[in-house]
């Protein structure tokens, strides 16, 4: 399976981290192919169906077929609900059909996507017809204060809001509450490290864990995996 990620329009961006692209060999075997909790929401593309991709809180199974060609944006945590006017938590760990949340533009998109016309530049299309308005720039805040480790408390007085204000917002935003932003955010940094081959005990210090042990109780709790499983993949 050939799997690549590319930078969006600089106008896109912050708003969305990458489109990327997956492309399973004719000659391929069918599979699954395991998609990790990582704070963001994608459009999805799969080759036959426009989804929205919602926060995850496990992993998620994406059936791969021979000859599959698929494409998707990846918003930056808490920005696709702002722009589908949809709360995150209503499409947790869910694929929902874009058809069922906006449905006129997805099937001009569709529309355009079966002509043959390639994948990235029509979602990038369908994202600047989208209704709503950019999230409120205060959840870049949130997402910097708790990536950095920082408690529902220290965050919700750094805004000024109350823990139960915080609360409510990073549902409607991100999907889950301040304390599982935290883990997933924590868990984000420390699969990246373990993708790029950063030993265990190393990946876990620099990602902010108490110590490997912890570590490995996260990457099981949210990848369904040990830790050196990561790197192969899974």
């Amino acid at each position: 399976m050939g799997y690549r990620e590319v930078l969006p329009p600089v106008a896109l961006r912050g708003e969305v981290e990458c489109a990327w692209l997956v492309r399973v060999g004719a000659d391929a075997p069918a599979g699954v192919q395991q998609v990790l909790p990582d704070g963001c929401m994608d459009l999805v593309w799969t080759g036959r169906e426009l989804l929205v991709a919602g926060p995850d809180t496990g992993p998620h199974p994406a059936q791969r077929e021979p000859g599959d060609v698929g494409a998707g944006l990846r918003f930056a945590p808490g920005r696709l609900p702002a722009l589908l006017g949809v709360p995150a938590i209503e499409v947790r760990d869910q694929r929902v059909p874009l058809e069922a949340v906006r449905p006129e533009l997805a099937r001009r998109a569709r529309a355009r996507l079966e002509q043959g016309h390639s994948p990235v530049p029509v979602l990038l299309a369908l994202t600047a017809a989208l209704p709503g308005s950019p999230a409120e720039a205060a959840l870049r805040v949130v997402t910097t204060h708790l990536d950095a480790g920082a408690s529902a408390r220290a965050t919700a007085d750094r805004l000024g809001w109350t823990e139960r204000s915080l609360h409510r917002r990073c549902l409607a935003a991100f999907g889950y509450g301040p304390a599982v932003l935290r883990r997933v955010l924590r868990f984000r940094r420390a699969a990246a490290l373990l993708y790029d081959g950063v030993p265990i005990a190393q990946a876990a210090a620099v990602a902010g864990y108490a110590d490997q042990p912890h570590l490995s109780r996260e990457v099981r709790a949210l990848a369904g995996v040990a830790p050196s499983q990561l790197p192969r993949g899974a």
